[in-house]
C-alpha cells in the first residue's frame, strides 16, 4: 500500500448518505485490481453497511468484497 488517496473531514457526523457520496468520489480515483489504488478497506461501522454501498463498489472494478466482523480490533 502506498498510502491514503482520499480524506474528507466534516463539521457534522458522517451518515450512510454522506459516506456513500465520499465513496463515489473515491471510486473515481481508483483502478481495477491489482493495479495501484485498487483496494478499499472499511471496518464494520454502521455507515459502511448501507444497501447501496456494496453494489456501488461492485459495479466499479471490484472482483469480490470481504467483510470483517471482528469487534476486537
Amino acid at each position: 500500500m502506498d498510502g491514503i488517496i482520499a480524506v474528507e473531514v466534516l463539521d457534522r457526523p458522517f451518515t450512510a448518505a454522506t459516506f456513500n457520496k465520499f465513496i463515489e468520489g473515491l471510486l473515481d480515483q481508483m483502478n481495477p485490481w491489482p493495479q495501484r489504488n485498487s483496494v478499499i478497506i472499511m471496518d464494520n461501522a454502521s455507515i459502511h453497511k448501507s444497501k447501496e454501498l456494496q453494489p456501488m463498489i461492485e459495479n466499479r472494478y471490484v472482483t469480490g468484497i470481504a467483510t470483517c466482523n471482528n469487534t476486537n480490533m
